[in-house]
């Protein structure tokens, strides 16, 4: 193949920009927990020197995200020192004009980057579907991982600040340490500056027994449900059933829906699991970042226990802004809708993300009406009766595998076809046969929604117990998971689903 001049430049460019995105480092490889074991080796050395401690995470950061984005890491390190220096600007500034200025420069700075990376081919494909192809032929060639995750947590460091919460660094290393920390670099959770900063300096570092058995306990989890649970079903089934729908039973797309709403759980879950658990191993706490979402009795409550750290952060930096339910019922129902629209958006340029974020933010305009209207509705299931209780679980787990259907669906079409096989190709009569034939995906399926179902107590006492265990076992049962991920990954590594976001 034959390229211009100008083809080759971009396409040189575009080699250097992404060169090594095609290696990252996986949570769940076995190179990376190599890497993270030699690593925690010096890291152990250092609990009297904040400093030197600082910088060694600063360096094993930047290598990490380098691994995974290329030369992009130093757009981490533009928005660290952006973000630093204008923070410093809006403590200094006394009248409230010029701090509106410098927090709308911030704001302006990150969003700006966030839309020329992820939103750039959207309206380009727009402006092209509406005045012709080849109206724009410019075109964004790479989308640097885990950008909407620094991107939302580092507007949360000047906002805090202009909003008078938060004091800014002394130092820029610091502030750098926070926005690169690489346990929750790629894919979150959103950890707000004020839980995070104070952790920073502390000297003598303290990683207690607890904190280091619970961060064992949290890394092992979290690869079950990664590279056990989810990968094997995505790839033996789910991926499957939503390349080719026509070629499934409308008992195979169901499932197949159902499956996906397990696999980017078991994915995005695991990932915040492992994310949390090393952290701990580092001394940090992070808060929570899904709590059983499928045990939600109405759709504002899984909003409550899914991806809190991106809901609260939709809530208190966009929702309550626009006016949140103070402004009466009307605008309340409306900054609903459009905050999810938003938030649907934050996910990615495409019309799918819009609607499911749509159909999110219609759900809960439309319980936040039923609450009003029916006497004795409540917001969660703790404060139902069971009988209520299990239909509200039933129907609000349905809306949301509606969600997720538009949310992993290629296109539309994609859709409306399973749509269709589902209501008017469903024939219960191949049913064993299909579970015959799919024996390892239904028992990984049944079982991965057997333990989420689990009431929260068993749940913290399986954590406690591994937490709790004696080292050597912690060992024999950080082997056993290995040998059980070894039996079941695939060639290649799977990617985390939220790295595209």
């Amino acid at each position: 193949m034959n390229l211009t001049g100008s083809d080759q430049t971009v396409s040189k460019l575009q080699a250097l920009l992404s060169y090594d995105a095609s290696s990252p480092l996986i949570f769940s490889s076995g190179l990376f927990l190599f890497l993270l074991a030699a690593f925690l080796l010096l890291y152990s050395r250092l609990r009297y020197a904040p400093t030197a401690r600082i910088f060694y995470v600063i360096l094993f950061s930047l290598y990490f995200y380098y691994k995974s984005s290329g030369l992009y890491f130093l757009l981490l390190i533009l928005a660290a020192t952006s973000d630093y220096w204008i923070a410093r600007g809006i403590h200094r500034v006394r009248n409230h004009a010029g701090r509106r200025w410098l927090v709308a420069l911030s704001v302006a700075v990150n969003l700006g980057m966030l839309g020329y990376f992820k939103y750039t081919n959207f309206f380009v494909e727009a402006a092209n579907n509406l005045f012709g192809e080849g109206f724009l032929q410019f075109q964004n060639i790479f989308l640097p991982v885990g950008i909407s995750f620094f991107v939302f947590q580092s507007l949360s460091y000047t906002i805090d600040i202009y909003r008078g919460q938060l004091q800014p660094l002394r130092n820029w290393p610091d502030y750098l340490f926070y926005l690169s920390f690489f346990p929750q670099l790629v894919a979150g959770p959103i950890v707000r500056a004020r839980d995070f900063i104070p952790q920073i300096r502390r000297n003598p570092l303290v990683v207690t027994r607890e904190m280091f058995g619970t961060g064992v306990a949290l890394i092992l989890i979290g690869l079950v449900k990664k590279a056990i649970i989810s990968d094997y079903i995505s790839l033996n089934f789910v991926d499957r059933v939503f390349d080719e729908p026509l070629l499934y039973s409308g008992f195979e797309c169901l499932m197949g829906i159902y499956g996906y709403a397990l696999q980017i759980y078991c994915d995005f879950s695991g990932y915040s699991d492992m994310a949390i658990g090393i952290a701990l191993l580092l001394g940090f706490r992070f808060p929570k970042n899904f709590d059983a979402p499928y045990k939600a009795a109405t759709i504002t409550e899984f909003w409550r226990r899914w991806h809190i750290s991106l809901s609260t952060w939709l809530r208190d930096y966009l929702y309550i802004p626009l006016g949140g339910n103070r402004k009466g019922r009307i605008r309340t129902y409306g900054n609903l809708l459009v905050t999810m629209l938003l938030g649907g958006l934050w996910h990615g340029a495409a019309v799918r993300f819009i609607l499911w974020g749509g159909l999110h933010g219609a759900a809960l305009a439309l319980h936040k009406l039923w609450m009003r209207l029916v006497p004795g509705a409540k917001a969660t299931g703790r404060e139902m009766h069971w009988w209520v209780r299990i239909p509200g679980i039933l129907l609000t787990f349905h809306i949301v595998c509606l969600g997720w259907l538009m949310f992993r669906a290629d296109t539309m079409q994609t859709v409306e076809l399973m749509l269709r096989q589902i209501f008017d190709h469903f024939d219960a009569r191949i049913i064993p046969q299909v579970i015959e034939g799919y024996t390892g995906v239904f028992l990984l399926i049944a079982l991965g929604y057997l333990l989420h179902m689990l009431p929260a107590s068993a749940d913290r006492l399986a954590r406690q117990t591994v937490a709790r265990a004696p080292l050597a076992l912690q060992v024999v049962l950080a082997a056993a998971v290995i040998w059980c991920v070894m039996q079941v990954k695939s060639s290649d590594i799977q990617p985390f689903i939220y790295f595209q976001f």
